[in-house]
């Protein structure tokens, strides 16, 4: 990672990355500062946690299957992308088979087509492939462990052979975004120039970059969807780690857009005329638990854990800008179910610690200073440990930027086995994502996501039903099974679900916030 970011720099200042003039139909300039610590990658799926493909994955490319972003008022779904459409085959409940959408180009002119589709999975998946990009492998690996193989049909049709029978299939497909062979051919298959000349298919195109600083994106006027043609004239992306750093940004105008504000600045940008919005979505900031080995293995400490947080603390803290999570996922998503609500007793927890053998019970977490909606985490973790350590536990907190707990995370506790947890929000935008992969030994890390290796033979059964159950209404049911047992085995410790405050300058109209960790910034324009 660091040597690409050093190649892109001295790519930078060799002049690679070259300015392309704006559009005629200009509705400003959307500058927006991110949490994020630098610049995500442009070469396909970004870096930085999901706040990479909020605004540099879903911006640049296209998935083939996309989220609707375009309502308030319900949770997102999965729509069709760059696939029309896809079913399973008849004669096979492991091959799903995908058809494309016709008349779609990539930024630089070429044809998307089912060869892309089957390249685009290749060298992300096949380390024989003369294109294997390793850091493309990393960031998408999580998202590639139920596929075997992918083949082209006819030019606009492509098959998915997956290792196992999976109904939610469907929705690994919006997470792998199509990058333009076409273009990486032109550059001699050298990924650090493509960084700086990326082609993909989505509703902006690159336009320059300055390493560490910022990124500047174009509306593409040919997208193939006319109704998300971005309404403003240039999108700049600024990378702002600190809360106070963004909330002095907006009020002096240097943007006018900033994602999580401080709570405690909220009034004041209020005063100041600056709209600041909320609303509920599948997200939530707990501390991922270490099953495989230490204290966590035990569910009595993991209980007591989760009693020794008192969440409408932590929820004043944050300005009301957070709802108290008990389990997963929040009370609004269809497969709740009715989980136990962990409500605060210090006293209990103590005496669970001291019936497990574990009073003082020494934990040690990993957490980072900022990132993909870590919230206000410096804070937000001295609270928990504060809270914890009250109630018998001896936490050590180990801090680290955003990216190094994502590779923690990404390679497992076999890898990292001296920490207890990391604290580490997620985004829980689909069942597969939010409790099955959480649930299964098949996604252990670094096959996938589950990063403290938590199964059970409660969980692996329930899982399997799922993914054979095709039937909306009986999959429903079991997914709600699913979630409360991982709420009564307390397999995380959950603390808080953010409503996804962000904050913008009164100029700044048409935004509709979704109930997602995506957002839609098309529809926005800027007055001057």
């Amino acid at each position: 990672m660091n040597i690409q970011r050093a190649l892109l720099t001295s790519l930078a200042a060799l002049g690679f990355a070259q300015a392309q003039p704006a559009p005629a139909n200009a509705g400003g300039t959307l500058v927006v500062g991110m949490t994020a610590g630098n610049i995500p990658v442009t070469t396909g799926n970004p870096d930085q946690g999901f706040e990479g493909y909020r605004f540099v994955g879903y911006n640049l490319y296209d998935s083939l299957a996309l989220w609707d972003l375009s309502k308030s008022d319900r949770a997102s779904e999965i729509r069709p992308g760059l696939a029309e459409n896809w079913s399973i085959d008849p004669e096979n409940p492991r091959r799903w088979l995908v058809k494309l959408r016709e008349g779609v180009k990539f930024h630089d002119g070429c044809a998307f087509s089912a060869d892309d589709v089957v390249w685009n999975f290749q060298f992300r998946m096949d380390q024989k492939s003369p294109n294997f990009f390793a850091q493309q492998f990393a960031y998408t690996r999580a998202f590639l462990t139920n596929i075997k193989s992918v083949e082209k049909v006819d030019a606009m049709t492509v098959a998915f052979e997956t290792n196992f029978v999976e109904s939610l299939f469907p929705y690994s497909l919006s997470y792998v975004l199509m990058v333009s062979q076409c273009r990486l051919k032109a550059l001699n298959g050298d990924w650090a120039a493509y960084a700086l000349q990326p082609s993909g298919t989505g509703p902006y195109r690159f336009d320059k970059f300055v390493a560490n600083q910022r990124l500047e994106l174009l509306p593409n006027t040919e997208y193939w969807d006319k109704s998300r043609v971005p309404k403003h004239d240039r999108l700049v992306l600024l990378p702002m780690p600190e809360a106070s750093t963004r909330t002095a940004a907006l009020l002096s105008g240097q943007v006018n857009w900033i994602e999580a504000p401080s709570p405690d600045a909220i009034p004041r940008l209020k005063s100041s005329g600056m709209a600041v919005v909320t609303n509920v979505y599948p997200h939530h900031w707990p501390y991922m638990l270490n099953h495989a080995r230490g204290p966590f293995t035990d569910v009595r400490i993991r209980r007591a854990a989760n009693l020794a947080i008192n969440r409408a603390d932590m929820v004043e803290m944050l300005g009301g800008t957070a709802i108290e999570d008990h389990a997963i996922v929040p009370p609004s998503v269809a497969y709740y179910g009715n989980p136990p609500k962990y409500t605060y007793d210090p006293e209990k927890a103590r005496a669970l610690l001291k019936e497990a053998g574990c009073l003082p019970c020494k934990v040690t977490f990993g957490i980072s200073t900022s990132g993909s909606g870590q919230m206000q985490p410096l804070p937000m973790n001295e609270l928990v440990k504060s809270q914890m350590d009250a109630a018998g536990f001896e936490v050590t907190i180990q801090t680290m930027d955003w990216n190094a707990l994502l590779d923690i995370y990404r390679a497992g506790v076999d890898k990292f086995p001296n920490y207890d947890g990391l604290n580490f929000s997620r985004g829980l935008l689909d069942p597969v994502n939010a409790i099955i992969k959480q649930a299964s030994k098949v996604y252990w890390a670094p096959a996938g996501p589950n990063w403290g290796h938590y199964a059970t033979p409660e969980s692996e059964r329930l899982s399997s039903q799922i993914f054979t159950e095709f039937d909306p209404a009986k999959r429903l049911a079991l997914l709600k099974e699913l979630h409360e047992l991982l709420g009564n085995e307390a397999m995380m410790i959950f603390v808080v679900h953010d409503l996804n405050p962000r904050a913008m300058s009164p100029k700044v109209k048409g935004f509709v916030q979704a109930q997602s960790w995506f957002q839609d910034l098309t529809t926005i324009s800027v007055d001057p």
